[in-house]
């Protein structure tokens, strides 16, 4: 199993999370985040004066998918994320090395 944790630009959540339920993705965990890369924030004009913004508005978004699913996901997120400007985000990897349904105690893939 691996855990697929993508940065993205907020306003791509609801296209990314579409495409992945076409792909059968059963669950994932969406969360509002800021953070900042290579564009170091930037700076805007508000009533005459400069400010700073350091850390931009991200969404984070979590997925645990079966092996076979992985790549498919990762290529899903990419093309629907992908703007073409910078900030689009980055995807992460992981392998999980168990889950556990709650409620029925499924383990496993099972429990995905």
């Amino acid at each position: 199993m691996k855990l697929i944790t993508a940065i993205i630009k907020p306003f791509k959540s609801d296209d990314v999370r579409e495409a992945l339920s076409e792909l059968g993705v059963n669950g994932m965990t969406l969360t509002e985040v800021k953070g900042f890369g290579r564009q170091k924030g930037h700076t805007e004009l508000y009533r005459g004066a400069e400010y700073v913004i350091d850390f931009l508005p991200k969404a984070k978004l979590e997925v645990a998918v079966e092996d076979e699913l992985a790549d498919q996901v990762i290529e899903a997120i990419c093309k629907t994320a992908n703007t073409g400007q910078i900030g689009d985000g980055k995807i992460f990897v992981s392998n999980l090395e168990q889950t556990i349904r709650i409620r029925t105690g499924e383990t496993g893939n099972d429990a995905l």
